[in-house]
């Protein structure tokens, strides 16, 4: 590899080669802050190629698919180039490509019977305050 003036070791003169782990993620807008990408590294909740990571300065090549546990989402995400800075959510998305499944709809339990009340019935009595909260869930 040919060093050019001002590169860096990892990087050529048509771009970096490596990117550590909590910066991509950060400029990906995974998560808000670079502290919180670290932290998401080192709980465990990222994999490069299925191998579980725990050093947010692990190394991140182009074409490694990350799994990341945000939440409760499992994210897969395929890496397709390295951004110079933390740019607007549409530059953000030209970093990956997002192959995880979408989203299911959340909706209600099927086996638990609605409460319905007439409009205008006024305040619900105990009974009804009582299936309301189990209906929720809660």
């Amino acid at each position: 590899m040919t060093r050019t003036a001002g590169a860096r070791d990892g990087e050529d003169a048509g771009g970096p080669e490596v990117a550590r782990l909590d910066k991509w993620l950060w400029f990906a807008r995974v998560v808000k802050t670079r502290t919180l990408a670290a932290t998401l590294v080192t709980d465990g909740k990222v994999r490069i190629n299925r191998v579980k990571i725990t050093k947010p300065s692990q190394s991140v090549r182009i074409g490694d698919v990350l799994t990341v546990t945000v939440g409760p989402r499992v994210r897969l995400l395929k890496v397709s180039a390295f951004g110079q800075r933390r740019g607007p959510p549409s530059e953000a998305q030209m970093l990956f490509a997002d192959l995880s499944p979408p989203p299911e709809p959340q909706s209600s339990s099927p086996t638990a019977p609605a409460v319905e009340r007439a409009p205008g019935s006024g305040r619900p009595t105990k009974r009804e305050r009582r299936e309301l909260e189990r209906f929720k869930g809660r």
